[in-house]
């Protein structure tokens, strides 16, 4: 056998896992010849989002879209947001929207309608450029949603909703509803029919077309028949004359891949994801675009918005009575937080042992860690330091004989967590004397 051979430092891949950068995407080869140059998200909280159960008054979606502002700022990396136009409230926030679009907010917004005639004449003197028309592909919808039901007769309404749109001096994006139960023999006729009929209108009302993976059955697989394989439709779209920029991606995440097919779709050239922050959005939500953004800065394909502004949504969303799980990733409550003994030897020891990135500047958040009773002593040692910047030695009487207190807690049967603040009174005593000054890692 070949012995493992030693090393006089250690090899941490630091191309790969940055100090101070979400990890990098490096290839064994050469990046695939379809990956756009550029890569940007688009914005659906103020639509799926609230249709999930967001209760979002004008006021909140107001506060919602500024959220957005900040997070993006100028780094393209979010850049549309669409809005309901059913409703009075629904108005009022895209009015709002609009008016800070035009004194130079980043997300431009837009709409979402039924494709029929009478919802394109709701859109039109609204001051939007763009609104997506709902275009269900799948014989599920076109067979059972209309009366009579039947692919020409659906695309057939769609396509007067497009004529309609297109003379009101908008752009259509089609949003092509359960493509991946749809069949091909829809989907690729229907959008040259589109294509066909916006050929003699200006080039700025080129149609988009976003393919919506709605009960989240699609696969980030390529070798899968068609319609469940993502990466295949979207080569398939582009094979068809649609543009990278013109192309969007919509999952849900029914099924566990909602970020795996983003990537799988951005991959084989599709330039733009669809989702909402932090993951709102119907069932088991939508594309959380904070998720699908990291890994598309690790692909060298979008600029970094502020990830900080994110905690401040998070807190929104709280008020709203729609926090964000305890354990969801980036922003729950636990998600940066240990629990066991030997994470938090490994944490006092070298932090990024067990950090993904350096969370406390990439996200502003802190590495957290709550008492167990398979905690230990470095558990205690790490929660003092994190919150005094203090690391006292593993041989402190005083801080021994506070975990036998804690442990004592424990085999008397305590299930829940012990936390800094029921023990700050004790800690801070066992500190050295003068200033202390927190440096959470």
């Amino acid at each position: 056998m070949t012995p493992v051979p030693d090393v006089p430092s250690p090899e941490l891949f630091p191309s790969t896992f940055p100090a101070d950068h979400f990890p990098q995407v490096r290839w064994e080869d050469a990046a695939p010849g379809t990956l756009p140059a550029q890569v940007w998200t688009t914005e659906t909280t103020h639509r799926d989002g609230q249709q999930g159960g967001l209760p979002l008054t004008a006021e909140v979606g107001l506060q919602l879209y500024d959220l957005m502002g900040r997070f993006t700022a100028q780094s393209g990396a979010l850049r549309q947001a669409e809005f309901f136009v059913y409703r009075p409230q629904d108005r009022a926030m895209l009015a709002g929207a609009l008016e800070r679009w035009r004194s130079g907010h980043p997300v431009e917004p837009t709409t979402w309608i039924r494709a029929t005639r009478q919802d394109a004449a709701l859109v039109a003197g609204l001051g939007v450029r763009e609104t997506g028309l709902l275009a269900s592909a799948s014989d599920y919808h076109t067979f059972h949603k209309f009366t009579p039901g039947g692919r020409a007769q659906a695309a057939c309404t769609y396509l007067d909703a497009v004529q309609a749109v297109l003379d009101a001096g908008l752009r259509p994006r089609l949003h092509l509803e359960d493509a991946t139960r749809a069949p091909r023999d829809f989907i690729l006729p229907f959008v040259a029919q589109v294509q066909a009929l916006a050929a003699t209108y200006p080039v700025a009302q080129t149609p988009k077309f976003r393919i919506c993976d709605t009960m989240g059955v699609g696969l980030p697989l390529e070798a899968v028949a068609w319609p469940r394989s993502v990466p295949r439709l979207v080569r398939e779209l582009r094979a068809a004359g649609i543009g990278a920029e013109d192309l969007e991606f919509h999952p849900h995440n029914d099924l566990h891949l909602v970020v795996a097919n983003s990537l799988s779709a951005v991959l084989a050239g599709c330039a733009v994801i669809n989702g909402t922050l932090l993951g709102k959005g119907e069932r088991t939500g939508n594309a959380p675009l904070e998720g699908v953004l990291l890994h598309l800065i690790g692909l060298g394909v979008t600029a970094a918005p502020d990830f900080t502004v994110l905690n401040e949504l998070a807190d929104l969303y709280e008020t709203l009575g729609q926090g964000v799980a305890a354990k969801y990733p980036l922003y729950g409550r636990d998600a940066h937080r240990t629990r066991a003994g030997i994470h938090a030897d490994g944490l006092n020891k070298f932090w990024p042992m067990y950090a993904p990135f350096n969370v406390p500047a990439l996200l502003g958040r802190p590495l957290e860690l709550s008492l167990t009773r398979d905690s230990g002593l470095a558990g205690l040692i790490f929660l003092i330091r994190a919150h005094t910047g203090v690391e006292l030695p593993k041989d402190h009487a005083g801080l021994r004989a506070l975990h036998a207190q804690l442990d004592e807690g424990f085999e008397a049967g305590r299930q829940t967590a012990v936390e800094w603040e029921e023990i700050a009174e004790r800690a801070l005593k066992l500190l050295p004397e003068g200033p202390v000054v927190a440096s959470r890692p």
